[in-house]
């Protein structure tokens, strides 16, 4: 340290003050306002990128929130028009039953109308068979009976008698 005081020089320690005053001029006014200005645009990229990225994160918050109602809407539309659905199923099932026990009941009275019809009728065609039956028994009976005039005499009689006797 003595030898730097002992070659110490006044006028060289001035013109390297000179100098490093103009540097420093020279890079205040050349260097420093570009590389500042470089460094404060590069900060306020990292803030605008920083509250973009956190408004996109609030948008893909209510995105999924928007989502998720919807889904839950989907759903709940879905549930009704299967309940909808169920309620159309079960009625239509509903009414083809009464539909079909009207039917039945129809085709049931008209079975039994048509039956007491026939249970008629063959009644009737019963009654004129016996009636033909008693007519060709009674025509038998009475051809033998009035054969002689003895036994037609004693029929008449007796039939005045019966006639008498109402």
């Amino acid at each position: 340290m003595e030898k730097l005081l002992e070659e110490f020089s006044l006028g060289l320690f001035f013109w390297q003050t000179i100098l490093f005053v103009g540097l420093l001029i020279l890079l205040k006014k050349y260097a420093w306002e570009p590389i500042l200005s470089a460094v404060n645009e590069r900060e306020e990229g990292i803030k605008n990128a920083l509250s973009a990225a956190e408004n996109a994160k609030k948008e893909m918050e209510n995105l999924q929130a928007d989502n998720q109602k919807l889904l839950k809407e989907a759903r709940a539309e879905r549930e009704a028009m299967l309940k909808e659905a169920r309620e159309l199923k079960n009625k239509m099932i509903d009414d083809a039953k009464g539909e079909a026990k009207q039917e039945a009941a129809k085709l049931i009275t008209m079975a039994q109308a048509a039956i007491e019809t026939e249970k008629k009728a063959a009644i009737s065609d019963l009654k004129s068979q016996v009636a033909d039956l008693s007519i060709s028994i009674a025509e038998k009976v009475l051809g033998e009976e009035l054969s002689s005039n003895a036994k037609q005499e004693k029929l008449v009689e007796s039939m005045l008698d019966d006639a008498g006797l109402n």
